[in-house]
């Protein structure tokens, strides 16, 4: 381990003041957003419709059909700043802790996450009108999901 990576380290140990599970070591809490040095991408903390009180995420999780997405991506953008989107299937999946219980995320990093699927902006491969979710309460990926249905949503940034 270089003495950089070793500083950035430490620095995510002391900054999120939590015992993280070694695989969580590459993200840096910032408040509301969680950076992602190994994706190099930003997570908001909080599922669209809760919202960040210092603290924790607060607030009712709003289900979207993709239809909508467009709308939460644009009021992201508007009071946020950057250009929020969908995760894809590999980043989403990317959160998910497999020795974590249900909700399968680590719920220091991103609080008050539904047990539930979660959109990705990936099409199924298997059937073009179908789109992938993650599910946070069995950690799988799912394509049978159509635009219609209504689910959580989790935003990304790139860096």
């Amino acid at each position: 381990m270089t003495n950089l990576h070793l500083t950035v380290l430490c620095f995510i140990l002391i900054f999120t003041g939590s015992n993280l599970h070694a695989s969580d070591s590459r993200f840096i809490v910032k408040e509301h957003i969680v950076v992602d040095l190994e994706r190099k991408i930003e997570w908001l903390r909080c599922t669209v419709g809760q919202r960040w009180n210092g603290n924790e995420c607060e607030g009712k999780i709003v289900n979207l059909s993709l239809d909508m997405v467009p709308t939460a991506l644009d009021i992201a953008n508007e009071q946020l700043g950057g250009k929020w989107r969908l995760p894809s299937q590999a980043e989403l999946k990317s959160i998910v802790c497999k020795e974590c219980s249900s909700p399968k995320i680590n719920e220091e990093i991103f609080p008050n996450t539904d047990n539930a699927p979660y959109w990705t902006g990936d099409q199924s491969i298997f059937n073009s009108k179908f789109y992938v979710s993650v599910n946070f309460h069995t950690g799988f990926s799912f394509n049978r999901f159509s635009p219609i249905k209504e689910l959580a949503v989790r935003l990304v940034r790139d860096r």
